[in-house]
């Protein structure tokens, strides 16, 4: 598995999947990892064209073994439905291509929701279309997670894409259980941290300052936090959100267990904006992905940072490894 090549998704042909990906290979031909990409030779060749990348010889071709190409090809700049089908399958081929082994994980470049769910996609995003493809094995503990990586920081998601006045009505000491649990196995399985160590965020402001701001602390956080210790895991919390993402106090940490979308991804994004990865834990297979979107507004002008897919790329090899080791 770890000599295996991985598996790139192509993304939305009309965002900057397309470049990003052809800038990822130009550079990384040299050292590695090495990785086929599943998606439209066409369009993969186009992208290079604009960003005056020269495709090695047959590499357009070799995309389009693994992938469906598209009747009518994208202009950049539009969510087109058209493409939906294909960005769906292109995703599927490329995770049951790590489900069997013939490749050694799958990184996906970015989708836009709204043309997905017009052509009938019925999951949240890639992270829950993934967790029926290949779904955990492990029923005491289930994926998928969503965990942001960035720097040194590592956060993890209770509730992922819901809006925020749902968020409350999701959380239970069960979910936040099986979060902190598929987070911890996956620090030591993926990330080789022996004894990892999660912090747990409050959902209120300051925690809710003992019941003053909001009883979410005490009725669910903090049980769960127990639950997680006689468990054997080295929980503490809950803690409020606007104290435990600066520099020292990371040090206290390996990963911190957040309760929605924002509470993670801003500290992560302040700290690396470029370079941070998107993982999913829990899962049968090596996933990543970039933390960003598919860019539309700059879709076609050659000004799309390759930064987050190239560590998206070298994370999913990395945990390959240690998974084959």
């Amino acid at each position: 598995m770890a000599s295996a090549p991985l598996a790139v998704s192509l993304g939305d042909p009309a965002g900057i999947g397309p470049e990003i990906v052809v800038k990822a290979w130009r550079a990384l031909r040299q050292t590695g990892p090495a990785f086929v990409v599943v998606g439209d030779a066409g369009v993969l060749a186009a992208a290079a064209a604009e960003v005056d990348i020269r495709l090695v010889a047959g590499a357009a071709e070799a995309a389009e073994v693994f992938g469906r190409a598209l009747p009518i090809l994208n202009m950049p700049n539009s969510a087109a439905a058209h493409s939906a089908e294909a960005t769906i399958g292109w995703i599927e081929t490329a995770a049951r291509l790590a489900l069997s082994g013939e490749a050694g994980g799958l990184v996906t470049a970015p989708i836009a929701k709204a043309p997905l769910y017009a052509a009938g996609f019925n999951f949240p995003g890639h992270t829950e279309f993934l967790g029926q493809i290949a779904p955990a094995a492990d029923p005491a503990a289930r994926g998928p997670i969503m965990m942001l990586t960035a720097a040194d920081l590592r956060v993890a998601l209770v509730t992922i894409h819901e809006p925020l006045s749902r968020v409350p009505g999701l959380l239970s000491e069960r979910a936040i259980v099986n979060a902190g649990l598929v987070t911890a196995r996956a620090l030591e399985r993926d990330f080789g941290v022996d004894h990892p160590r999660l912090a747990v965020c409050g959902l209120n402001p300051h925690a809710g300052e003992a019941g003053a701001l909001g009883d979410e602390e005490g009725a669910i956080i903090a049980p769960a936090v127990r639950a997680l210790q006689a468990l054997g895991v080295e929980a503490a919390g809950p803690y409020p959100a606007d104290s435990l993402f600066h520099a020292e106090a990371r040090t206290r940490y390996d990963a911190v267990l957040c309760m929605y979308h924002d509470q993670a991804l801003i500290p992560v994004k302040m700290l690396d904006f470029w370079g941070g990865v998107n993982v999913t834990l829990g899962l049968p297979i090596v996933r990543t992905s970039p933390d960003h979107g598919v860019a539309y507004d700059i879709a076609g002008s050659g000004k799309a940072r390759p930064d987050s897919m190239i560590a998206a790329i070298r994370l999913a090899s990395d945990i390959a490894r240690r998974r084959a080791a």
